[in-house]
């Protein structure tokens, strides 16, 4: 049985072309890292490639299969709740597309486990803008957005919608992840906004998101729509509720 303190969240929907290249990028790391697969009905076979995977790297590959597309960040919670199940400290986020670069999981592991972070954050914009081939349209809006939600939240995060993100088990384990209400990208707003309210440290990590050369992007203007509108809802909840006490030793 392989063990490991760190498991890396991917979730998929249609990613054949992608998902045997990063579960082998991630396997390669020195690290160890274990990679839990939440895999929502894809058509194209992906689950398929994920099965076959798992008998060459067996105890640290794992799958949730899932009926179909349920939202980003409900599979985001059902990888939270089943690492917590088990004994990883350091619970990562991470898309399947390589728009995140595995090479930096051991520098926001880094952060985490050596600097005494509880949150890292693979930042596109806490060292100006670190984006490679996307349309100046979506970059702009991303960087706007981020910046309009910084604005209205406080929140003391450059990236606020990064979905590249090292959380160390105490904090899953104090948000109440039920009460966890957006799906779309809107989720990584309010998993920050929520650690930090709570007390948690956040450091942001400088990476460079490079957009996908595979597959079919997952992203249009409803979702940053949430994300833009939802921060509001955020921001009234950061006035008025109770939130639980951080335990940050």
């Amino acid at each position: 049985m392989h063990t490991s303190d760190s498991i890396v969240i991917i979730p998929t929907y249609n990613e054949r072309e992608n998902i045997e290249n990063i579960i082998r990028a991630v396997m390669a790391l020195e690290h160890g890292f274990h990679i839990l697969v939440i895999e929502d009905g894809s058509p194209d076979g992906t689950a398929q490639i994920v099965r076959r995977l798992q008998g060459e790297f067996d105890g640290r590959l794992h799958m949730v299969e899932r009926s179909g597309k349920l939202g980003l960040g409900t599979a985001y919670i059902a990888g939270f709740r089943w690492a917590l199940e088990r004994d990883y400290e350091y619970i990562f986020e991470m898309d399947a597309d390589f728009s995140h670069n595995p090479q930096d999981l051991p520098r926001l592991l880094h952060a985490c486990a050596t600097e005494g972070y509880d949150v890292s954050v693979g930042s596109r914009y806490v060292s100006g803008v670190n984006v490679v081939n996307w349309p100046m349209g979506r970059v702009l809006m991303s960087y706007f957005a981020s910046k309009y939600v910084r604005l209205i939240t406080r929140l003391p995060v450059h990236d606020t919608t990064a979905g590249f993100v090292c959380y160390r088990r105490k904090v899953l384990q104090t948000i109440d992840l039920g009460a966890v209400r957006f799906k779309g990208y809107a989720f990584q707003i309010e998993m920050k906004f929520t650690a930090h309210c709570c007390g948690f440290h956040i450091k942001e990590v400088p990476v460079i998101f490079i957009n996908r050369e595979l597959g079919t992007s997952k992203m249009n203007s409803s979702i940053f729509g949430e994300a833009v509108f939802g921060v509001l809802r955020l921001r009234w909840d950061g006035w008025f509720r109770q939130w639980p006490k951080a335990d940050t030793k």
